[in-house]
């Protein structure tokens, strides 16, 4: 005669004791833990690229600035040297203006010599100067630019506009893109503003008709 509970014992004997059976519940929770673990892992690595794309980003603007800075170095570096060279220029060009066209047409062989010597001088100074940048330039009829000239006075002088330069007492430089001296300069005033138009007349072309 068979044993109707024989089934069940062999079951419950196959189970380890103590354990407790996997509920659909139990799998959903498995899966829940997963996916929250990927999504955390996802974040990571979008916080690590991010990191690391900012990172790239200021390498490169540190690199374009130290780019940049050797540049001013190179090019501005000497601009307190070339400052002091310029005040020699300068008196070269005094001595040569101070010659005179006497000196200049002096048949003295002597004269002449000193003086072409020093135009000579000159030039080489120049060209030395602007190997390195730094360049002359004389603004004679432009118009005034605070940034590149420094007024000391102003003339009148009726062919001019006003703000137009008329005179040029010393010459300005640049080293690079920037202004290493402005130069000194007079500004015209202008000539005299237009009179001003007689007002029209409110009987003109009017003829009085006769009685």
């Amino acid at each position: 005669m068979t044993d109707p509970t024989a089934r069940p014992a062999e079951t419950a004997a196959a189970e380890p004791e103590g354990a407790t059976p996997s509920t659909p519940a139990d799998e959903k929770t498995e899966e829940t833990r997963i996916a929250e673990l990927v999504e955390t892992l996802a974040r990571e690595s979008a916080d690590y690229k991010d990191k690391h794309l900012r990172a790239l980003a200021e390498m490169e603007n540190m690199r374009k600035r130290t780019e940049r800075q050797i540049a001013d170095m190179r090019h501005y570096g000497i601009a307190a040297f070339a400052n002091d060279v310029l005040a020699v220029a300068d008196n070269m060009h005094r001595a040569l203006e101070a010659a005179g066209p006497e000196l200049r047409n002096s048949t003295d062989a002597g004269v002449k010599s000193f003086i072409e010597g020093v135009e000579l001088t000159e030039r080489d100074l120049l060209k030395s100067l602007e190997k390195h940048g730094v360049k002359k330039f004389d603004p004679l009829g432009e118009r005034f630019d605070p940034n590149r000239h420094q007024a000391m006075y102003e003339v009148a002088d009726p062919s001019l506009p006003a703000g137009t330069i008329a005179q040029v007492m010393q010459a300005g430089y640049t080293i690079g893109e920037r202004v290493l001296r402005p130069a000194l300069v007079a500004v015209a005033k202008g000539g005299p503003k237009a009179a001003a138009e007689p007002p029209a007349n409110d009987n003109a072309g009017i003829t009085a008709e006769t009685p």
